[in-house]
């Protein structure tokens, strides 16, 4: 598919635009010829993180003296685009960099020295338990306890959903250090190489909708012993303020997402139309076909306009959590209705997964239920209303 553009991001200069050409190329032959494998099996292979750490995409926006490339957000959107234009939904390396960012943001030096150079370079993959069984998007209700004992937490309890749970090697954990207090009794206590420890276990890979290559997974903490050390921030019953501060640059990485892969839909779907006939003419001649592609095309560049604003906000340290929730909740909204149109305009052929508009529909439906449903940003943004 040829990308493109229906708005030049003001971000981007010549850097970037090299650092694109090397996404695109390490996605078309590290990810996209193993998707169908990968979706079989319901995970990516471990190599791919420490080829991605090799080749510079990981932790780019992370200091130079972390191990990290010393970029900025901007590169991560870069890669985000990609990914979403590509197809690509199995690799969940957003999700490690938003583990690398609460290191960066909440972590003390001692703590961003031994953890962010093994998530730059893939020898550690990130991810967060956040989600249990009875507690979505309640963060101060989450049942895990984490009891302290002497020079160590003992943790129990279970979580679930969790992406890169098969495959991480650093685990932030979501957890209860005193059940007697709502927010400020949750912390987070990061677990290293969780499957090597005693107590803990991975349970079943689980299936989706979409998404499939992508590891999701559930997670059991039975007695698991987490030094004191590792609590991140090294103060406990701070966790929810490190959660809340983090979340808007998740709800962007969920929404940068979002609107590159409307944009996809929308490539594949004029390529389509161009060449499909019916009734003896192209479906791109019929009206009805091009002001409902018209209204799509405007959708898409809008919602690029408004995550351009966002990303050069968030590079200047200043994304707030409401325009964040509003990026979260329209960007992901718009890409479930724009990738639903363009699958009626294939017909039948839409509904087959060989062809790529069936996969960006299944793949988007989660879109609006991670990262906070599109109800409760709704509900953050009409705060800003009172």
């Amino acid at each position: 598919m040829d990308t493109m553009t229906f708005n030049q991001s003001p971000w981007m200069d010549e850097e970037l635009t090299l650092f694109r050409d090397n996404v695109r190329k390490f996605i078309a032959t590290e990810i996209t010829p193993f998707e169908e494998h990968w979706d079989a099996q319901q995970h990516v292979e471990r190599t791919l993180w420490t080829r991605a750490g090799a080749a510079g995409l990981l932790c780019t926006d992370v200091p130079e003296k972390y191990g990290g490339a010393g970029g900025s957000f901007a590169h991560e959107a870069v890669i985000l685009q990609e990914q979403a234009r590509a197809g690509n939904t199995s690799w969940a390396k957003g999700v490690h960099e938003i583990v690398s960012h609460y290191i960066v943001s909440c972590g003390t030096p001692e703590q961003k020295r031994r953890w962010l150079p093994k998530l730059a370079s893939g020898e550690w993959v990130g991810a967060i338990a956040m989600t249990e069984p009875g507690t979505g998007s309640d963060l101060q209700a989450v049942r895990t306890r984490a009891e302290r004992q002497g020079e160590n937490y003992v943790v129990n309890g279970s979580k679930t959903f969790i992406s890169n749970g098969h495959h991480c090697g650093l685990l932030i954990v979501v957890c209860k250090s005193n059940p007697a207090e709502a927010a400020r009794g949750v912390s987070l206590l990061v677990v290293e190489q969780p499957g090597e420890q005693p107590g803990f276990r991975r349970g079943r890979l689980l299936h989706k909708i979409g998404q499939k290559g992508q590891d999701t997974a559930e997670l059991f903490f039975d007695d698991l012993r987490v030094p004191a050390e590792n609590l991140l921030g090294g103060e406990e019953g701070q966790g929810f303020y490190q959660l809340m501060n983090q979340l808007p640059r998740e709800r962007l990485i969920i929404g940068v997402g979002a609107i590159a892969a409307a944009e996809a839909a929308l490539e594949h779907t004029l390529a389509y139309v161009r060449e499909r006939k019916a009734f003896g003419k192209r479906l791109l001649d019929f009206q009805n076909t091009r002001f409902r592609l018209a209204e799509r095309r405007t959708e898409v560049t809008l919602g690029q306009v408004f995550i351009d604003h966002c990303i050069q906000r968030l590079i200047a340290g200043a994304l707030d959590a409401e325009t964040a929730s509003m990026a979260k909740w329209w960007c992901t909204q718009k890409q479930c209705e724009i990738v639903d149109e363009c699958l009626q305009f294939f017909g039948g052929y839409g509904y087959m997964l060989e062809y790529p508009i069936a996969r960006l529909y299944a793949d988007a439906r989660v879109q609006k239920i991670y990262g906070g449903t599109n109800e409760i940003m709704k509900e953050l943004i009409a705060r800003g209303l009172d």
